[in-house]
């Protein structure tokens, strides 16, 4: 169970006037912090600025952004929209399943290092297939690049 930072949370909440009507942002900032949005931060927030947890829970799923699981600290979102499908995508997305031993019923390792998501377009078509590594897009991958990829990733730690 992670351990909420309440101090960090009232900064949040303060640097925002705790306006309900800025939920977005501070939720935005809360999952940056800790990678998705724990339950504990989520109900300290309703309570802070006066909406409801379902309300809170209602803009978290329904933003793709937001999650509410943990994720890894390198996100590996694979496109799987037509460019990237049609230039073989799912090669790419077989061998990162097969470099981090994730799957499609296990998108985080264990030591918390590496998710894998699934997208319909990262809006990079001319460079497909492409993966993109929280920030950064990397064009072009083949399984081979996507297998080494993993290995800098595990390298960075």
């Amino acid at each position: 169970m992670e351990t909420i930072d309440y101090k960090f949370l009232d900064e949040v909440l303060e640097k925002h006037d705790s306006d309900g009507t800025k939920i977005i942002p501070i939720m935005q900032q809360v999952q940056e912090k800790y990678r998705y949005l724990p339950k504990e931060a989520l109900t300290y927030i309703a309570k802070k600025t006066g909406l409801s947890e379902a309300k809170l829970y209602g803009v978290a799923t329904f933003y793709s952004n937001f999650s509410l699981e943990g994720k890894g600290k390198y996100v590996l979102k694979v496109c799987r929209g037509t460019a990237c499908h049609v230039r073989k995508s799912a090669n790419v997305l077989n061998a990162l399943y097969e470099a981090t031993g994730l799957s499609d019923s296990k998108s985080t390792t264990d030591d918390g290092l590496i998710s894998i998501e699934i997208v319909s377009c990262l809006g990079a078509c001319a460079l497909s297939p492409v993966v993109m590594v929280n920030d950064v897009v990397h064009a072009a991958m083949t399984p081979d690049k996507a297998k080494d990829l993993v290995a800098e990733l595990r390298a960075e730690g």
